[in-house]
């Protein structure tokens, strides 16, 4: 790591010669990066490159020259004693190449030599004060100063004119700062960089401590697409971040046939750490699933145990309060929640589990048919419902609807895992969902109407349109939904296809 040094006051700015304020980093006048500019030591002896101490030195001839600058003023002097030949701890500056990055730097002050001492040569002055650039030539005379190896020309680069400093003496200056793009802060060690301003770094938020622009987040939006089935999750328009979770994936049972997984679970806002929660239990039931499904467990058994799977995830989040985020600290620190619901598509069956109130919906692909809702809400609207105190409308219009009375976590009730198998006898699509997509299409007649045409042969943009429907009608809450197209084997005679249910329980 280089030092950082104080540079000495400059008395005129050398991008547009105001005085600058004592003290200032920058030039209140044009925004001049004053600490990169570098300042001329108090003592620099005059020494030819590459020979030793004590040896002795050959003059330096300087041609003479009568040019004036653009404004009609002799062009300022170098002076031969300014010639750089050792570093401010009064050792010789090698004429090799410089280190390799990493290794340690002579201070800023001095430019590389060769390259001041070829621009101290072709613009050296006579003894009028005036200096020849024209007749000068690209290398200086190895008689007149031995050992000095060939510099490129500084004047062959573009760049801003080197205005004088007080003493008259040129300094190079720094890249101006108007016309190059300056380079970014480094920003600590692991810490993440705003996307708008490139400097700032990133609070535990999720804002830029420098311009408190709002950073965008993995899970805002969630796409997946494996096969025949896919996923999408997106924040909505309302909350600050997405507290929804799922996980697609594929396998095969023992008899080499296919089966297909869906899990989509939604945090719980009123719980601590509801975005952890809904991702642990989404990981937990596929990892399951994906174990007990090729050891040939009956697909509606191996939902019941991922279930359990999941909520022992999700309690363990709640034995480790370390993982609570700095801007979580001022929250009512309860348990980490979500609910989960899942579809499993094997041996031409269709398994589905829940607990809490995301929901599966079946829609034919014949849309002469009937579509159903295959899973109940555990929620206080569906206990009226099922009570016979309140009929459906009535008890969805209650405030108190969408409070659930299950769901994953440390704090719940007795867990009350739910599965059911059917057996289509019809080609459809199955729609795995969480509520943030539901209260916009809530019976399974509205649902059918939401999922395009198309969404049997291309599932991912069946679901972007059904996120995009919750989107447009407010996206008051995270929305996640999976497509599971389910393909039927032609039917025998004894088949029923005019069969009024979506699907038979087992």
């Amino acid at each position: 790591m280089s030092e950082s040094h104080q540079q000495p006051a400059l008395a005129r700015c050398p991008g547009c010669e105001e005085p600058p304020a004592s003290g200032d980093l920058f030039c209140g006048a044009c925004g001049y990066d004053l600490s990169a500019v570098p300042s001329r030591p108090d003592d620099r002896p005059t020494l030819p490159i590459g020979v030793p101490p004590g040896a002795p030195t050959a003059a330096v001839e300087w041609p003479a020259a009568s040019e004036t600058d653009s404004s009609d003023v002799p062009a300022p002097t170098h002076r031969a004693t300014d010639l750089p030949g050792t570093d401010s701890g009064g050792n010789l500056l090698p004429t090799t190449p410089p280190a390799p990055r990493g290794t340690p730097a002579a201070p800023p002050s001095p430019t590389p030599a060769t390259a001041d001492a070829t621009a101290d040569v072709d613009s050296a002055p006579d003894a009028s004060g005036a200096v020849n650039t024209a007749s000068t030539p690209d290398t200086p005379d190895a008689s007149a100063a031995p050992g000095i190896t060939p510099a490129a020309d500084p004047d062959d680069t573009p760049g801003i004119p080197e205005p004088p400093d007080a003493s008259g003496d040129f300094t190079l200056a720094a890249p101006d700062p108007r016309t190059t793009e300056p380079a970014p802060a480094p920003p600590n060690a692991g810490a993440k960089v705003c996307v708008a301003c490139r400097s700032g770094r990133v609070d535990p938020d999720g804002y830029c401590e420098n311009c408190g622009h709002a950073q965008p987040r993995e899970r805002d939006h969630m796409e997946e697409e494996l096969g025949s089935v896919a996923a999408v999750s997106d924040r909505g328009l309302r909350h600050h971040r997405n507290e929804d979770s799922f996980a697609v994936s594929s396998t095969a049972l023992p008899d080499g046939s296919p089966a297909v997984v869906a899990i989509v679970c939604d945090g719980v806002s009123s719980a601590s750490r509801p975005d952890e929660a809904s991702a642990a239990a989404a990981s937990a039931a596929n990892e399951a699933l994906l174990e007990s499904l090729p050891r040939g467990t009956h697909p509606q058994q191996a939902m019941h145990e991922a279930i359990i799977a999941a909520a022992e995830a999700v309690n363990a989040l709640a034995q480790d309060p370390s993982g609570a985020a700095e801007h979580e600290a001022h929250r009512r620190q309860n348990a980490p929640a979500c609910t989960l619901v899942g579809a499993i598509m094997a041996g031409g069956l269709l398994v589905v589990g829940w607990v809490g109130d995301s929901r599966v919906y079946w829609v034919p692909d014949d849309r002469s048919g009937p579509p159903a809702r295959l899973t109940e809400d555990d929620s206080w609207a569906a206990q009226m419902v099922a009570a016979g105190l309140m009929n459906e409308a009535e008890a969805y219009a209650d405030e108190r609807a969408h409070a659930i009375t299950g769901w994953l976590g440390a704090d719940a009730y007795e867990l009350e895992p739910h599965t059911a198998a059917f057996k289509p006898d019809r080609p459809g699509l199955v729609v795995v969902c969480t509520d943030g997509l539901w209260n916009y299409a809530e019976s399974a007649e509205e649902m059918a109407a939401a999922v395009p045409p198309e969404a049997h042969r291309s599932p991912l943009r069946g679901a972007q349109v059904l996120v995009g429907h919750a989107l447009d009608g407010g996206g008051h809450d995270n929305v996640t939904v999976a497509l599971l197209p389910f393909a039927v084997e032609p039917q025998g005679a004894g088949s029923s296809p005019g069969s009024e249910s979506a699907g038979t329980t087992v």
